[in-house]
């Protein structure tokens, strides 16, 4: 049967597909939409698997807070390129995830890809379509959901980083100046009491090997180990920062005076902990030279 260009054109619009991949995919089922879309979407899933093994570490941050801010939903939806971050479909794709992440408050990413995203496909078959679509990896890889009767204070620096921050008693302004101190800080935990044992033992063990080695005695080691160590674990918990606003005091005085605590926070950032593999492009292009020669 002749296809039409009104055909093609629609199937286009619908999947994001080439024309040919369109036409062709028309032609094999007798002109249905319906059934090229399937068949595609079948055609798209192995293309998806093809790209499942690229490094997806460029993307964004997505927040989404209930209209009474009582809930909120994070979730970190990866990219290969910064380029495709960017693109009006990843963006339609990451909106619509971090929506569904706050309609069902689910535990983890792997529950969130199972879940409907228009009554019809989970997010994990969207997911795989938008692959297809693009021509790169895409993956959802963390969500955090929190609910509080006090509130959730959401901030956003950019698209690159995420925090979402619970206080004791309801104050929109603290918990905002709270979650930017903790995008520009990046504290591990709220406490020092807080810092896992392990890392603690660790650390230890290498300020004593560094005392050791300038020359020290061990019992003079170990006096200087416990300074640096109470150091570590302000550095690296929110409440022994310096508040960004005012270095002056410690965020743990600001919350103080401001007659309130923190209970809650989760801090996520594009990429962290993503191995990228670093590609020299200089080196990349000789070598295609070298091959086409």
């Amino acid at each position: 049967m002749s296809i039409t260009a009104s055909q093609v054109k629609e199937l286009r619009e619908l999947t994001g597909a080439g024309m040919m991949e369109c036409k062709k995919a028309l032609v094999e089922t007798s002109g249905s939409i319906e059934e090229a879309i399937t068949l595609m979407r079948t055609r798209g899933q192995s293309k998806a698997a093809k790209k499942a093994g690229r490094v997806a570490a460029e993307g964004i941050i997505a927040i989404k807070t209930s209209d009474d801010n009582k809930r909120a939903a994070m979730v970190e939806i990866n990219s290969e390129t910064d380029f495709v971050a960017r693109d009006e479909n990843f963006l339609k794709f990451a909106g619509m995830v971090v929506a569904k992440a706050l309609e069902t408050q689910v535990a983890d990413a792997e529950a969130l890809l199972q879940t409907t995203s228009d009554g019809s496909k989970t997010i994990e078959e969207s997911r795989q379509e938008l692959i297809a679509k693009i021509g790169e990896n895409v993956n959802v890889r963390r969500c955090k959901t929190i609910e509080s009767t006090t509130g959730v204070s959401a901030y956003q620096h950019g698209s690159r980083i995420g925090v979402l921050v619970v206080l004791d008693n309801e104050n929109a302004d603290i918990g905002k100046d709270i979650a930017m101190h903790i995008a520009a800080s990046n504290p591990q935990v709220i406490s020092a009491d807080e810092v896992p044992a392990d890392v603690i033992a660790k650390e230890k063990e290498i300020y004593i090997a560094q005392a050791m080695e300038s020359g020290k005695p061990k019992d003079i080691a170990e006096k200087m180990v416990a300074g640096r160590l109470k150091k570590f674990t302000g550095e690296v918990s929110l409440l022994g920062q310096p508040f960004v606003k005012d270095p002056s005091v410690s965020v743990e005085q600001f919350l103080k005076n401001a007659k309130v605590n923190v209970t809650n926070f989760a801090r996520y950032a594009v990429g962290e902990g993503i191995e990228k593999e670093e590609v020299d492009f200089a080196e990349e292009v000789m070598a295609q030279a070298h091959g086409d020669a």
